[in-house]
């Protein structure tokens, strides 16, 4: 018999002129990016606290604190290479994750599918795994008045 897990997370990073906007692995060119210690990817952060949470093994914030050195400006898909890799040596295999990303501006649609590939390809499985959906919140709270980007990510891990 099989040991399914299932994991939940949840992130958000402000947004400030000037700066990079990466999400899901693909840098999206925009006016705005996240103020954040690593590059402030928050669909592959949310990813990565339910990756964890699904093995029981804490949250990104535990695993990669955002007052070390060695995380300032770090690309996020080595952070959910590490995820995996920890994962793998509790004996778990990822069956499928799903994101959606609540965000006002810019359009999303456009990166989805690259989105798709590349979190899938940092995760080494198949695309067919990895769902990414992007909403807007109809100009109400901090999305909708483009101060930040919230995104929730649900995953299912198992055991052979």
């Amino acid at each position: 018999m099989m040991n399914f897990r299932i994991g939940h997370g949840y992130d958000v990073h402000v947004l400030k002129e000037g700066l990079r906007l990466v999400l899901g692995g693909v840098e999206i060119p925009h006016s705005k990016g996240f103020v954040a210690h690593s590059d402030g990817d928050v669909a592959i952060h949310a990813l990565c606290d339910a990756l964890l949470g699904a093995a029981a093994l804490g949250d990104i914030g535990k695993l990669f604190p955002d007052t070390a050195a060695e995380f300032e400006g770090i690309d996020s898909k080595i952070l959910l290479r590490r995820v995996v890799a920890l994962l793998a040596e509790k004996g778990y295999r990822i069956g499928n994750v799903d994101c959606t990303i609540r965000a006002q501006r810019p359009k999303l649609r456009p990166y989805i599918d690259q989105m798709r590939e590349t979190l899938a390809a940092t995760m080494g499985i198949d695309a067919d795994c990895v769902s990414v959906k992007a909403t807007t919140t109809e100009w109400l709270g901090f999305e909708g008045r483009e101060e930040g980007v919230s995104v929730s990510a649900v995953a299912l891990i198992y055991k052979e």
